[in-house]
């Protein structure tokens, strides 16, 4: 009869065979992509809704506008404390466990009566939409190195398409059923993507997690920023490239809903379907970052990010513009934050969720300026200066490759001559 060493030894080795055994097919990592993607549309399905929220729980328009600020904090603030969790617990009991707690905040909000109980549920939504940053650093654990980039560019993938097409698909179906069924809705898929997910996802993997306790491990998050440039290099970029979208997708609707068009918010809520397109970027971008591209993808696309301003600023006189200036910027956005979270990825692998947390408070940081900054200076100089704003953001982003680009090597090449940035 074997002895509990032994008993213990092999149901580890068994563990083992199970996590190296698992293959992450094509239609895994769809899934989660359409995780990421209905996770992080929970962040953005209120913005066209706030007036709605407000007249039906009679709030003034300050503590309406609040419903979205809320939101962001409670996102950003779980990036920092609630992702880097995914190096020292299990990461599929974690995302289901995640994804239970945000059902029940979902419910909370189409059920919510009072403008305190609206706000506090809408904070606690963003702040457990954070998973979606918990299943990209799963995603990249579980893909071989050679395979990384593809997978982490498909995930991204789901990821924009939620966020463009949250506000498009929170409008058409609060017309049809109110803003309330709209998080009755998400809160239902939410539950059937935590049921799939957990039948679906291996139940150990490779890596063994750290043995670090939670206040050394939020430390360890801003030690590994003081260590790795280039985890510093690349949160900078995420901060201008995501400054930069902001900057668009905050205050098109402002221009579009004056002469000369005055379109209806249904048909602006519409433009993200064409937004859709940078998650073809994210795919692309992938593949050339694992073919060892990633210095030239980078450079390439924060080229086009300046570039599609230039469409943009002829807005107000062609539809047209708009159209090609708005492929442009988020096919040059998803591009560049793909590049970033392979490349940090792979500086640690056994603290990929404190590195892709940690990175993502930049975009948080980046998001926030670009929206206050372009619906304060639209008010007081027109749609010019926020083009120059979003200019200007993705200008400093093209400077700052081209002065870096040679100083920085990169983690997933072995030979230092070929190093990227």
């Amino acid at each position: 009869m074997p002895s509990n060493g032994e008993a213990v030894t092999r149901r580890t080795e068994a563990r083992s065979r199970e996590g190296s055994a698992f293959v992450l097919s094509r239609g895994v990592v769809i899934l989660f992509a359409i995780a990421c993607g209905a996770a992080v549309a929970n962040v953005y399905f209120s913005q066209p809704l706030l007036v709605t929220m407000g007249h039906d729980l009679a709030m003034s328009p300050a503590l309406v506008g609040s419903v979205v600020t809320l939101t962001h904090v409670g996102y950003g603030l779980g990036l920092f404390f609630l992702v880097p969790l995914g190096d020292v617990v299990n990461r599929r009991r974690l995302i289901v466990a995640q994804l239970l707690l945000l059902v029940v905040a979902l419910v909370a909000v189409a059920v919510a009566h009072t403008a305190a109980l609206l706000l506090a549920s809408m904070a606690a939504t963003g702040l457990l939409a954070v998973v979606t940053q918990t299943l990209v650093a799963f995603a990249a654990s579980l893909a071989p190195p050679a395979r990384r980039g593809r997978v982490v560019g498909l995930v991204t993938s789901g990821v924009v398409t939620g966020i463009l097409l949250a506000r498009t698909a929170s409008g058409l179906m609060a017309d049809l059923a109110g803003w309330r069924s709209v998080y009755l809705a998400s809160a239902s898929l939410t539950a059937l993507l935590a049921l799939v997910l957990y039948r679906v996802l291996p139940r150990h993997s490779d890596a063994a997690p750290t043995t670090l306790r939670y206040g050394q491990l939020l430390r360890s998050t801003i030690t590994l920023f003081a260590r790795e440039r280039l985890l510093r290099l690349r949160a900078l970029f995420c901060l201008l490239i995501f400054a930069a979208f902001s900057t668009l997708w905050s205050s098109i609707a402002l221009p579009l809903s004056e002469a000369p068009y005055f379109l209806p918010h249904s048909a602006i809520g519409a433009l993200g379907l064409i937004g859709v397109a940078g998650a073809l970027a994210a795919t692309v971008a992938g593949r050339l970052n694992d073919r060892g591209l990633s210095r030239r993808t980078t450079g390439i696309a924060l080229a086009l990010l300046a570039v599609s301003w230039v469409p943009l600023a002829f807005t107000r006189s062609s539809l047209w513009a708009l159209v090609v200036g708005v492929i442009l910027l988020d096919l040059a956005v998803q591009a560049v934050h793909v590049t970033n979270q392979t490349l940090i990825y792979a500086l640690h692998p056994d603290a990929g969720s404190r590195l892709i947390g940690g990175y993502m408070v930049f975009y948080s940081i980046g998001s926030a300026t670009g929206a206050i900054a372009a619906t304060s200076l639209y008010t007081v100089a027109g749609w010019g200066a926020v083009c120059a704003l979003g200019a200007t953001f993705s200008c400093l982003g093209l400077v700052l490759w081209a002065f870096t680009r040679h100083s920085t090597p990169d983690p997933t090449t072995k030979t230092p001559s070929r190093s990227e940035a």
